[in-house]
């Protein structure tokens, strides 16, 4: 099931529940999956639908950080619609992941300490 039926979906079952914050972000978000589609003129790979999903996150993050301080009304919004948008949005690896996998390369490598020299077998 591509991205763009799941929010589809997801926001046909907000609107049975009169959740209308949820169902304006879902909307916005599969508009935003349509025009892509339309100027690419085809449909979309995974990748490029977590693209699009990630611009909406990160216009609704700057919005947000840029709402003056006196707006809460503003901050709550986006916090909301972040919250929404982020059901969509690919996992992420945390820190201790990312730096479990990097301990992985160095120990298959045989590499205790890095230094410049090891940087072309790494």
């Amino acid at each position: 099931m591509s991205k763009i039926d799941e929010v589809r979906a997801q926001m046909v079952a907000a609107m049975k529940n009169k959740d209308k914050e949820r169902k304006d972000t879902l909307s916005m978000l599969l508009a935003a999956l349509k025009n892509r589609a339309i100027d690419k003129r085809g449909d979309l790979t995974e990748a490029e639908e977590n693209e699009v999903i990630k611009k909406e996150i990160k216009q609704t993050q700057e919005t947000m950080d840029l709402a003056p301080a006196d707006r809460e009304d503003i901050r709550e919004e986006c916090a909301k619609r972040l919250a929404v948008l982020k059901e969509f949005a690919p996992a992420e690896m945390s820190e201790e992941e990312i730096r479990a996998q990097i301990s992985a390369v160095l120990s298959d490598l045989g590499i205790s300490e890095p230094t410049a020299k090891d940087k072309g077998r790494i």
